[in-house]
């Protein structure tokens, strides 16, 4: 067992949300041998950042069940249980380019079990996209916009929602809008009440903030 590596098996029990591994800057070997030691507990574990090249080492080394996505670049190892819950979570993606952070989110909160829906291509561009949506939008308890360029979808999307809305900026976009900096700006400068914000291309910590919240409101 190597000394580089300590997963917080009781983070769940702890926080609510499970560990889940940064797979990007590991090695191949670091991986396999984080799928071995879940796999040894039955634990079952979520990888995010997972490149194609390390989940193809990591699936011909091991029998474990392996459930990978090439979008989000994300990983499931072991089985994941729907949760009843009377709260549901919309994921919201203004472009086609924004799906790999939106996928993400929609992949962590597959493995939290936590309910949801993803609203794909729905950007301010064809704001017609947005409010033919509308009336499902608001049967959700909260939902995460992703959004690159300008980031117009968050101020938006929360003037016609009850609901809160955690925005994830991306870096989609060219020229001033490079890096997502701007959609950044956009979401934290916002005049529209009622919207929180996570870091760039953070689909993970939009999902994870969105699960804690879901958890308390179902108490």
């Amino acid at each position: 067992m190597s000394n580089d590596i300590n997963i917080d098996w009781d983070r769940k029990a702890r926080t609510g949300i499970p560990e889940a591994v940064y797979a990007q800057s590991k090695s191949d070997a670091q991986l396999l041998e984080i799928v071995q030691q879940a796999a040894a507990r039955s634990h079952s574990l979520l990888f995010t950042r997972m490149l194609q090249s390390q989940y193809d080492y990591v699936a011909s080394n091991t029998n474990s069940p392996l459930d990978y996505d090439a979008v989000s670049r994300t990983l499931i190892l072991g089985k994941v249980q729907t949760q009843s819950s009377k709260n549901s979570i919309g994921i919201v993606a203004a472009g086609t380019s924004d799906l790999p952070v939106a996928t993400e989110a929609m992949r962590c909160l597959d493995f939290f079990g936590t309910p949801h829906n993803l609203y794909a291509d729905v950007g301010v561009a064809g704001l017609w996209r947005l409010t033919q949506i509308q009336p499902e939008l608001e049967k959700h308890t909260l939902l995460i916009a992703v959004a690159g360029m300008e980031g117009a979808l968050f101020s938006v999307l929360s003037g016609l929602v009850v609901a809160p809305v955690i925005a994830v900026p991306t870096s989609v976009g060219y020229g001033v809008a490079t890096g997502g900096t701007v959609a950044l700006h956009s979401a934290l400068a916002s005049c529209s009440p009622g919207i929180v914000t996570v870091n760039i291309d953070n689909g993970f910590g939009a999902a994870s903030a969105a699960q804690k919240i879901c958890s308390v409101a179902g108490k």
